[in-house]
């Protein structure tokens, strides 16, 4: 029996990760997706009814031809969704971070779902299409040495939010999805490249937070991640449902996170120093 079409999706950051596994669960539902690509297909390529896009979403001129290339198959059929989920993660202590890396930070995660969604509203209104914006719970919660990734991600939920109102005359619904943690390679290239930018840095600097950075690893060592699949699972709910909600919670962790966002300020800050071994832990002295 033939399989019906549901319509025509179209994701960034879908070699890998979250990306891949969103993927793998629409074309299983019946969609057409468009996989937004950077360098990496990963296995892409293996799978029906998925049309491989490269695009660097920090640049609006491939995000531009991006658009292109997807309206040249879509036609007036539009598209069904818009999931910026490309994006990376920049951590450590802000003081240290080096200029490029907290620009690359906002040019992938901010800028690039604002280029996305500026080029491809015209194949959501003729697709009566929604577009999906994938945060992180510290968008709502700050972290220690996590500033750059949430205040990226803070910024995509205002920005979602500011767009839901703007686009209510067309019908076109603005969702934000907030996975937990994930077993993905995104962490880890994180931890790396903060061990090679702080290898550079000051090392007087860099030595004062020796304690601190140590103590925050053991913790976060700790925490375990969850698997792709159930915040995949949460996305294709919002490409798919009738009324989708603003705000979905995906995976582990998030609803932690939704706990300590309504506690007091004060009350918050103790709870998480103490969770990250920062408040038992004193300042090294430089070298």
């Amino acid at each position: 029996m033939t399989r019906p079409h549901l319509g025509n999706v179209f994701i960034t950051g879908a070699a890998a990760g979250v990306g891949a596994a969103t993927t793998r669960l629409l074309v299983a539902a019946g969609y057409t997706v468009y996989a937004g690509v950077h360098k990496d297909v990963g296995t892409l390529e293996q799978l029906a009814d998925v049309r491989l896009v490269p695009i660097d979403v920090s640049d609006p001129h491939s995000v531009a031809a991006a658009t292109e290339q997807v309206s040249a198959h879509v036609g007036a059929a539009g598209l069904s969704a818009v999931i910026n989920n490309a994006g990376l993660i920049v951590q450590g202590p802000l003081e240290l971070i080096p200029p490029e890396q907290l620009r690359r930070q906002f040019e992938v995660n901010t800028f690039g779902p604002a280029y996305v969604a500026q080029a491809f509203l015209p194949l959501l209104r003729a697709g009566s299409g929604r577009l999906i914006n994938i945060s992180a719970p510290t968008a709502r919660v700050a972290v220690p040495f996590m500033a750059p990734i949430g205040a990226s991600k803070a910024a995509v939920a205002s920005l979602s939010d500011a767009l839901r109102l703007e686009l209510a005359a067309w019908s076109i619904p603005v969702v934000v999805v907030e996975p937990g943690g994930t077993q993905t390679e995104i962490f880890a290239k994180a931890e790396t490249d903060m061990r090679t930018w702080l290898a550079a840095a000051d090392p007087d600097r860099a030595a004062l937070y020796r304690n601190q950075l140590a103590a925050f690893g053991a913790a976060a060592a700790k925490q375990k991640l969850g698997q792709v699949e159930p915040v995949a699972k949460v996305i294709v709910k919002a490409v798919g449902a009738r009324r989708p909600k603003r705000h979905y919670a995906a995976g582990k962790g998030v609803a932690l996170f939704g706990v300590l966002a309504h506690l007091p300020a004060g009350l918050r800050e103790r709870l998480l120093t103490t969770v990250f071994g920062l408040r038992r832990t004193t300042p090294a002295s430089a070298r």
